[in-house]
């Protein structure tokens, strides 16, 4: 094995969370900053919380939006091409036509 290439180990490396809790841990560096941890986390804490990395949350909620939208615009032009199919299957006869008409 090699002399002299392997990282330095820091047995008390001191992890801190963006919540403000401190912890100690075995790492090559001798401090770690991270955004979540076991404190805040939702899993371990049983709140509804949205862990959100760039804005990953509004982009699938925007496109949620959109899809629904979407789907009435899409239920409404298959209501009305059924209409018309219907319309087209069973045409009207002319006493039908003529008493529309007044």
């Amino acid at each position: 094995m090699k002399k002299a290439i392997h990282p330095t180990w820091f047995a008390d490396a001191v992890v801190s969370c963006a919540c403000g809790n401190r912890f100690t841990v075995g790492a090559t560096k001798p401090e770690l900053r991270v955004e979540i941890c076991a404190k805040c986390h939702p899993f371990f804490t049983g709140e509804m919380k949205f862990v959100d990395t760039m804005g990953r949350v509004e982009r699938f909620q925007t496109k949620v939006k959109a899809a629904a939208a979407q789907s009435t615009v899409l239920a409404a032009r298959k209501k009305k091409k059924q209409e018309r199919a219907e319309s087209l299957r069973n045409p009207k006869s002319l006493k039908d036509m003529l008493m529309g008409l007044k």
